[in-house]
């Protein structure tokens, strides 16, 4: 008598697993907006990129990281204070292989001048790519790219601090920074009673010597384990910026004490804290009462990737909702040979490959700024445009994606549920939704003739395209308007839609049509799937999704 009689059924109709492939080059999307935007050169490296990422192997350090959240280990055995969070391997393996790709300073040369070429787009190629895995531990690997803009206020610390910074190394012994082979930086910016107002921060800085001892708390402070920090505190001339390390000069560990970690929907594998700071010491960066200019340097570059990654999070969904319906069968047919959700699917794609190529056009932006007045007016208006339309689609697309697969997708077992618990912080972190329309504002009130002329650039990339010229003129009229705050989310989607139709129509016009005909010369319905798509176009938008 064998077990053999107990067995009820075989294990049928249920897709593999989505692992083992080339995260790069399975993505025809990705690879043409990155070759339009300069990135071609790079397609060797970004293969070898996203076959690593896309790997089994890779995959589960991702679910082991998540699954085996930090701990904060306050005190030692002694009793003697540690303020230490501990991370399961899995975690530094992650961090490992991103910082050997250099996705936290590759965008900086030697000397934190911007790396210029196309760094900036082949850098995010990775960021999407890795975030389609584990986005939680790209905190502080995005926090430490882009703190370099900031220290950029401060040469001298900047010269002492790059040589670390600029390694391809990840270090994660808890020693004082100057003695590391790599660090990571992280950023206390927010307190209870501010929140997004910075300028009611109430910590306080006061001289001391050289330095500067900082005595406050905030309410969010991320990855904990950054082997320093930039922080805002109110000093004798108004809020200004600390490089804050957890080590001080004299070897002795910072007075940093972390008062716990954050209990968060998603972004589990990443530690982020409350913390107190009793006379902790720091340096001031730039001048006394420029702390938000000079931060914001840090924060557009974090917002930046806060897009990358939504996309990211979004074109995985898509990957692995495709993967499923073309394995799955129901009514004799496969999944994704069944009319309706052929018209999900294919909307989902179009979505997706709208936002690749939107979020490549506006690195392309970045690694041109520094000698291209246009592309750096683009860059300023587009860059909180551009984070809102895809951070905010990001939870109801990620929903969309998860349905597609039933209860498979609901279920811890997969990746999606994660997803979907991730999918939110996007639009919350680095500013909210709100927060992103009134810096639009702002960057045109500042900049009118450079907003109207990267409007007019719009226009012109749009031209001929359903809905375009509605749009443009929409846009302009609301932005005139005296009341123009109220109607700024509108305008703000509007814009983000127009310029991701005008960067797709740069790498597959026949894509852009389809998407201002279906978001510009109508509103979008609510749900995917709800819009009319041709058989061919269909096929076509599926196939360029996932081969």
């Amino acid at each position: 008598m064998t077990q053999d009689r107990f067995a009820t059924h075989e294990v049928l109709n249920q897709s593999p697993p989505f692992w083992d492939v080339d995260l790069f080059t399975s993505d025809a999307p990705l690879v043409a907006a990155v070759a339009a935007n300069g990135g071609a050169a790079a397609a060797t490296e970004l293969s070898d990129f996203g076959t690593h990422w896309g790997s089994a192997v890779t995959a589960e350090r991702g679910r082991l990281a998540n699954e085996n959240t930090p701990k904060l280990l306050l005190f030692d055995s002694n009793g003697n204070r540690r303020d230490e969070v501990e991370f399961h391997p899995a975690y530094h393996e992650l961090m490992a292989h991103s910082a050997h790709a250099g996705v936290h300073n590759s965008t900086w040369t030697a000397d934190g001048k911007p790396a210029g070429g196309a760094s900036e787009v082949v850098r995010a190629a990775k960021f999407y790519i890795a975030s389609q895995v584990e986005t939680g531990h790209l905190c502080p690997i995005t926090m430490t790219r882009a703190s370099v803009a900031a220290l950029a206020s401060q040469p001298d610390l900047l010269a002492k601090t790059m040589p670390v910074i600029g390694t391809r190394a990840y270090d994660p012994s808890f020693a004082p920074w100057w003695t590391k082979r790599g660090m990571t930086l992280g950023m206390g910016m927010t307190e209870k009673q501010g929140g997004t107002d910075v300028r009611a921060n109430m910590t306080h800085a006061e001289r001391d010597g050289g330095a500067y001892r900082i005595t406050g708390h905030k309410w969010f402070m991320s990855a904990p384990m950054c082997d320093a920090f930039l922080v805002l505190a109110q000093a004798k001339d108004g809020l200004s910026c600390f490089f804050m390390p957890r080590f001080a000069p004299d070897g002795s560990v910072n007075a940093i004490h972390f008062q716990r970690l954050k209990d968060k929907l998603g972004n589990r594998s990443n530690a982020s804290s409350e913390v107190e700071f009793h006379g902790a010491y720091a340096e001031l960066i730039g001048e006394e009462g420029k702390g938000i200019r000079t931060i914001i340097q840090m924060v557009q570059l974090t917002r930046q990737d806060c897009a990358i990654a939504s996309a990211g999070l979004m074109r995985s969904g898509l990957a692995h909702a495709l993967h499923h319906a073309r394995h799955r069968s129901v009514f004799q047919k496969h999944l994704a040979d069944q009319p309706l959700m052929r018209c999900v699917l294919a909307d989902m794609a179009l979505h997706v490959e709208a936002q690749v190529a939107l979020v490549m056009r506006l690195c392309r932006a970045f690694d041109r700024a520094p000698d291209d007045a246009g592309e750096g007016a683009y860059m300023r208006l587009l860059t909180p445009a551009i984070k809102y339309l895809i951070c905010k689609s990001a939870p109801a697309f990620l929903y969309e994606a998860m349905e597609c697969l039933g209860g498979n997708g609901y279920v811890e077992d997969g990746i999606l549920a994660r997803h979907f618990r991730e999918s939110p912080v996007n639009a919350i972190w680095e500013g909210s939704g709100n927060v992103m329309c009134l810096d639009v504002l702002r960057a045109l009130g500042r900049e009118a003739d450079a907003a109207l002329a990267v409007l007019r650039t719009l226009a012109e990339e749009t031209k001929g395209l359903p809905g375009a010229a509605d749009a443009v003129g929409f846009i302009g009229k609301s932005f005139r308007r005296a009341d123009g705050e109220r109607v700024a989310r509108l305008a703000v989607e509007k814009l983000a839609l127009l310029a991701a139709t005008a960067a797709l129509n740069q790498v597959s016009p026949g894509s852009a049509e389809l998407f201002a005909t279906t978001r510009l010369a109508g509103n979008h319905a609510g749900m995917y799937g709800a819009v009319e798509l041709s058989e061919d176009d269909a096929r076509a938008l599926l196939a360029r999704a996932l081969p």
